[in-house]
């Protein structure tokens, strides 16, 4: 129970770190940290989240990660690596050789307007258990539709997960009719001129 703790609050006070010296609050609660999660990737800060999220779903049955392309890559990968299951990432578009697929639709906070998702339904089957991980937790339309693409292909979801999460967006609470263990590895309540941090 220590070491799980231990693990997250690690990898909390980095990404605290982070963005305190390196993130940007802009207009419309959106948080940049172009410098270390969604445009260029901290290694030593990619080891420590995949560590914190194993240590806490590691003892549950898992057979895929999934995400969202392309700013979920880099932390799904890492939890894939520490967990040595495959990863899968949804496509927002559709290439040519994806011909039996899944399509869902989700708004995009930071591009505006609306997303679409595609999932080769060959990457899921019924006796996959999947954790879904993604960089953030927001107002989590973009997991739940995720979340639903994966159900609709038959597997089961086990988990979430949401690198940075903005509680004020309240995405939690949106992805609880799923029953599955949701977790943040740092939480911020508020973006209104500077970064607030949970406790």
């Amino acid at each position: 129970m220590m070491d799980r703790m231990n693990a997250i609050e690690r990898c909390a006070q980095l990404l605290k770190k982070l963005v305190e010296e390196e993130g940007r609050v802009l207009k419309g609660g959106i948080l940049k940290v172009d410098t270390f999660l969604n445009h260029q990737i901290d290694p030593e800060l990619m080891r420590n989240v995949g560590k914190a999220i194993v240590e806490e779903f590691g003892k549950i049955e898992l057979t895929k990660i999934i995400t969202v392309e392309s700013s979920g890559i880099a932390p799904a990968m890492s939890t894939s690596l520490y967990l040595g299951t495959p990863l899968i990432f949804i496509r927002k578009k559709r290439p040519i050789t994806m011909c039996d697929y899944i399509k869902a639709e989700a708004p995009s906070h930071t591009k505006g307007g609306i997303t679409e998702l595609y999932l080769s339904r060959e990457m899921l089957n019924l006796e996959d258990k999947v954790l879904i991980v993604d960089d953030f937790l927001a107002s989590g339309k973009t997991i739940e539709a995720v979340a639903n693409m994966v159900l609709d292909a038959g597997a089961e979801l086990k988990g979430i997960v949401g690198v940075i999460e903005k509680t004020f967006e309240n995405g939690r609470k949106r992805l609880s009719h799923f029953n599955v263990p949701v977790i943040s590895l740092l939480k911020i309540r508020s973006l209104d001129g500077k970064v607030e941090f949970e406790d």
